[in-house]
């Protein structure tokens, strides 16, 4: 294939692709088969790596594979970004309506037009598309200036790069406003996830998208089930609309995706009906929501009604009422988890909130529990974070008869009976027996799951049965399993457990970064696990790193390299691999790089450069060696200089790292 004919194949398959994902991540209406859409992508990666010189910035290969940031650039918004006006009643509601015309000289009796829309509780961003192509994102900050989070922005499925033109010719300039969420059920499997791997929980789905929307590394970003609807205008350079609905109605049309609950109304009556529509399905909502926006639709009425001290005069947010309720604190249990943390949960007298009945609540730890003054058989006020996750609220103190208990983390482990610590410095207690039999059940859970070995059809109630029948009693024993010990299982027939095998067998071939993550280091997630894969290659190296070695890592600290260290150095750690290895476990090493010219040098690229695009000498570094990155540290050996080079440059030499040429460069390569 000529560089010609590379180039019109591959912008027919971002063409394809960007179609194909607005079909399925947008409309929810796939038209092709997973493996017809991976046999797209794939052809034009192939396309991208052959000439690297077509790759371009609205390329579906994009969305992830930017270089971890070492913070946020600032961005100015060209129109303010406003917070809401709430009110809280249907007599304020009315009363906004006689407000709008009082401003505009209307007659009370005169009908305005309005739009209602669901009020979603997640992260308000900004995005900009020049010629069709999204340029820049930012978070919506202080209305006047926010946080430049493109790269991130671009992992969220839901986003296209390039917008469509469905009718509508995409705009020179189209700045966008929208919301990014995450949906209860997949928040509900985030925290399963967090907890899994011994990391911290969110404590509801708003703050869950606003941590993920705000990571400097875009990887983890892309792992989080973020989404988003568009609702608003910023600045605009095309044929003005007449209302806000035609333009709600342009968005799809330009693949970007707006909710479907949006609704015209005719007038405020219709406006408060549609809120006591919302209201009363609002545990049935996919996303949180904690009200509804009602806003003019007239756009030349917005225009003349303007703002009041950082508020729109033309819309308004309704709020829904706060969903608590009151029930008894029965007694507090403690749970014990994979890494030995003991969590406290408060038993309840089943009660119903926001459409689901509930019958406990986490209290997360002594700390909490002595800060809100929570006792055994206290009344207290619940309520289910972010629509999902319950938890207690305060006790109601006038309501204690005296009878109430104080509570203390056990000195001894519930399940296993040896001794718990609490870390100094830390809020949680630690159940120190590495072989507690509620650690085990979670550990090879955890060694199960998809980010890790990927053992299909091995959930947790299979691995705690597995485990109180005696069958496994720890990781490499999932390899010695027969067909003949899933049959003590009721309802398990021979094609499920041969299924259940083969998934097994199949998990013995894996990457390395995913073994590295299933073994359950304390401290080493999913994205550490890669980072550790690419910089030791294999296992074997990483187990014999030292604590230096380890520091000398950008993304390790001093406590991660300790507990790293610490779980090789463990005899029963070590007896554990040999037995998994003996089983036939082997994680594939890294490919080595073609040659060791730059041998562990870190470079970072600045400017423009002649004889090479940026991912070319990325890549080359790599194939050398070395390591590329995007921030300047001290831990930074060269900072390349090219044409034009920024503040990069300026931060190296305030750090007294090597500047050098792009031809410096090029020797340094070819010696």
């Amino acid at each position: 294939m000529t560089k010609a004919e590379a180039r019109r194949r591959a912008e027919e398959l971002r063409e394809l692709i960007n179609y194909h994902n607005y079909r399925y991540y947008v409309l929810d209406d796939p038209e092709i088969s997973d493996s017809e859409y991976d046999r797209f992508f794939n052809e034009l990666k192939g396309i991208e790596e052959v000439f690297p010189v077509l790759i371009s910035l609205d390329s579906p290969t994009q969305r992830v594979g930017a270089k971890p940031l070492e913070k946020f650039g600032t961005v100015n918004h060209t129109i303010l970004m406003l917070s809401l006006d709430n009110v809280f009643s249907e007599e304020e509601a009315l009363e906004f309506d006689q407000r709008v015309k009082r401003f505009l000289e209307l007659a009370p009796s005169a009908v305005i037009e309005y739009t209602a829309e669901p009020k979603l509780d997640g992260l308000g961003v900004e995005l900009v598309y020049e010629d069709g192509v999204l340029t820049v994102g930012s978070t919506r900050g202080d209305g006047e200036v926010g946080e430049n989070v493109t790269q991130n922005l671009k992992t969220i499925k839901t986003v296209p790069l390039r917008l469509l033109s469905k009718g509508i010719p995409a705009p020179e300039r189209l700045e966008v406003r929208g919301e990014v969420i995450i949906h209860k059920k997949d928040f509900v499997r985030l925290n399963e996830q967090q907890e899994e791997q011994g990391e911290k929980t969110f404590a509801n789905p708003r703050n869950a998208a606003a941590g993920s929307l705000r990571q400097l590394d875009p990887s983890v970003t892309s792992r989080r089930p973020l989404d988003i609807f568009f609702y608003g205008i910023g600045k605009l350079t095309v044929k003005t609309f007449r209302t806000h609905w035609d333009f709600l109605q342009a968005l799809p049309r330009w693949g970007l995706k707006t909710n479907p609950e949006n609704a015209l109304c005719r007038n405020i009556e219709e406006a408060v009906e549609y809120y006591r529509r919302l209201l009363d399905k609002r545990g049935k909502l996919g996303y949180e929501s904690d009200g509804i926006v009602i806003k003019v639709n007239r756009l030349d009425y917005q225009g003349a009604l303007g703002e009041v001290s950082r508020h729109p005069r033309w819309a308004v947010a309704y709020k829904f009422p706060s969903q608590q309720a009151v029930t008894r604190l029965l007694r507090i249990d403690v749970q014990v988890g994979r890494l030995g943390t003991l969590t406290p949960v408060a038993v309840l007298e089943p009660v119903h909130v926001t459409g689901v009945t509930v019958k406990s609540a986490t209290l997360h730890n002594q700390d909490e529990i002595d800060r809100k003054d929570i006792r055994e058989g206290d009344t207290v006020v619940i309520q289910r974070a972010g629509d999902v996750i319950p938890e207690v609220v305060k006790p109601l103190v006038e309501k204690r008869s005296g009878k109430e208990k104080k509570f203390t983390m056990p000195r001894r482990c519930p399940v296993c009976g040896s001794e718990v610590i609490r870390p100094e410095g830390e809020a949680l207690h630690r159940c120190v027996n590495a072989s507690c039999p509620a650690q085990i059940k979670e550990r090879i859970v955890h060694f199960c799951s998809r980010d890790a070995m990927d053992i299909r059809g091995l959930g947790w109630k299979i691995v705690y049965k597995l485990v109180d029948l005696g069958l496994i009693k720890d990781l490499a024993d999932l390899y010695s399993l027969r067909k003949e010990d899933f049959f003590r299982f009721e309802k398990m027939g021979e094609k499920l457990a041969q299924n259940l095998l083969d998934a097994i067998e199949k998990s013995k071939t894996t990457t390395l970064e995913r073994f590295i993550f299933a073994l359950g280091i304390r401290h080493a997630g999913f994205t550490l696990a890669k980072v550790l894969a690419q910089r030791f290659g294999s296992l074997k190296k990483l187990e014999n790193a030292s604590f230096e070695e380890l520091i000398a890592v950008r993304e390790v600290g001093p406590e991660i390299a300790r507990s790293i260290v610490e779980f090789f150095r463990e005899k029963a750690n070590q007896a554990l691999l040999k037995k998994l290895e003996k089983a036939g476990v082997k994680p594939k090493a890294l490919s080595k790089p073609r040659s060791n010219v730059l041998g562990g040098k870190t470079f970072v690229f600045t400017g423009t450069l002649k004889g090479f695009s940026r991912t070319e000498a990325e890549r080359l570094v790599e194939e050398m060696g070395g390591h590329a990155s995007s921030s300047v540290s001290k831990k930074t050996d060269y900072v390349v200089a090219g044409d034009e080079a920024g503040s990069k440059m300026d931060k190296a030499r305030s750090l007294g790292v090597k500047v050098i040429t792009e031809e410096d460069f090029k020797k340094l390569v070819r010696s």
